[in-house]
This record gives C-alpha cells, sequence and structure tokens, in this order.
C-alpha cells in the first residue's frame, strides 16, 4: 500500500481537488483506491455523497484516528491512500505527513500561497519528509509557458529548497464543474486537457510508488545476504 499525503498550511491551494482527481487516475488505472478525509470541512466526504462508484472509496476521519484509518485501509486491500488534510494550520497535516510515503504540495504561484511554504518545510522536517516532498504547481494559466513554469520551479527550489513535481495542473472549469456532479474531469471528458494533466500526475506517482517498492526489495535482499 503506497500513501499520499496532500498538505499545505492555506486554504484555497486546491488539495481537495487535486487529492480527488489523483485518486480517481489511479482508480482508472485499474488499483483499489481509498481516500482519508482529515479536513474538518469534510469536502472530500461530500464529494463521495454525490458520487455513485464505489472506488475510490472516501472515507472521513480526525486526525488521531488516522493510524486505524490506515490499518482498515490496508486490509481492505487499497493499493493507494490518499490523504487530504486540513487547509489550515493544525494536527491534520502533521498526522498525514508523518505517515505518508510520497507528499505533496499543491501550490499557486501567488506570494500569498508562496509566503506560506516555509511553514510547510518547518513541518516536513519535524517528521523528516523533505527526501518525500514536492510541490504541485496548481491553478496556472492554461497559456503559461514552459519557460515560465520552469522559472517558478526554479524559483520554489532556490528559495525555499523543495522538490517540484514534473506535473502541473491549469487553471480549468473542469476541475469546479466536475466536483458538482462527484466526478473527476478525467470521467466527464477523457480526452480533456485537465484529465491529461491528473494522468500525468499519478503517472509520478506510480513511479514513485515503484521505486519504493524497488528499494524495500532490494533492503530485504541486503538484510537476508548480510
Amino acid at each position: 500500500m503506497f500513501v499520499v499525503s496532500l498538505v499545505g498550511q492555506k486554504g484555497g491551494t486546491g488539495k481537495t481537488t487535486v487529492a480527488l482527481g489523483l485518486a480517481v487516475a489511479a482508480a482508472h488505472a485499474g488499483h483499489t483506491v481509498a481516500v482519508i478525509d482529515l479536513d474538518p470541512q469534510a469536502t472530500a466526504s461530500k464529494w463521495k455523497d454525490r458520487r455513485a462508484e464505489e472506488n475510490p472509496a472516501v472515507v472521513s476521519a480526525q486526525a488521531s484516528r488516522l493510524k486505524p484509518a490506515l490499518d482498515v485501509a490496508r486490509s481492505s486491500g487499497a493499493d493507494f491512500v490518499i490523504i487530504d488534510s486540513a487547509g489550515r494550520s493544525d494536527d491534520s497535516a502533521l498526522a498525514a505527513a508523518r505517515a505518508a510515503d510520497l507528499i505533496l504540495i499543491p501550490t499557486r504561484t501567488s506570494i500569498l500561497e508562496l509566503e506560506t511554504l516555509p511553514a510547510v518545510t518547518d513541518l516536513l522536517r519535524i517528521v523528516g519528509g523533505m527526501v518525500r516532498s514536492f510541490v504541485v504547481l496548481n491553478g496556472l494559466h492554461p497559456s503559461a509557458g514552459s519557460a515560465g513554469i520552469e522559472e517558478a520551479r526554479q524559483m520554489i527550489a532556490n528559495v525555499y529548497g523543495l522538490a517540484n513535481c514534473p506535473a502541473h495542473l491549469c487553471q480549468r472549469s473542469a476541475y469546479t464543474e466536475a466536483m458538482i456532479f462527484g466526478a473527476s474531469p478525467q470521467e466527464r471528458d477523457p480526452d480533456g486537457k485537465a484529465g491529461q494533466e491528473l494522468r500525468k500526475l499519478f503517472q509520478f506517482v506510480s513511479e514513485r510508488s515503484t521505486l519504493r517498492t524497488v528499494e524495500q526489495s532490494t533492503l530485504r535482499t541486503v538484510e537476508l545476504t548480510g
């Protein structure tokens, strides 16, 4: 089971939208997926209430009950667990980051959101999560050029010391419209650009999952032969 946590220190960065789009992308790739909603606003859980499909499952939980929720997901055969933390500074972000194999930090490029990244890095250092954390640029203008995107990534790396995910998401109405129907963009428009962005994001997550599996296998081999 591979655990991905969406964290941040500000609301409105798109954590829930990214979490649900990623979960659906994983489900479409043939995986059993669970979303654990730690946000008191329960946006992901309400999305599930509007949804007919069983996969991904969505469970609302308090941060103090995250471990039992993960245990249930593991015993139920989940391949991927996506944790959606609250959009403010509280114990849910800390718990989510501590439990994660991979931490994604959605952020737009506005100064108001970028200025919250030092608080995020402080949290990541507490749990030793810097090496498994990646910023996901979100809400970019659809006409944003590759040079401008790369410049933003370099600035985040140089100023805040955070690695960047190679996938990014643009500001598209497909994201907000899909939420209304308990769906994700790739379900409503499989060939749309939003769906393509989410599939690319899941490809990155899948690659990290495979890398972890290889590392664990190598470690077991060393332990057996050591």
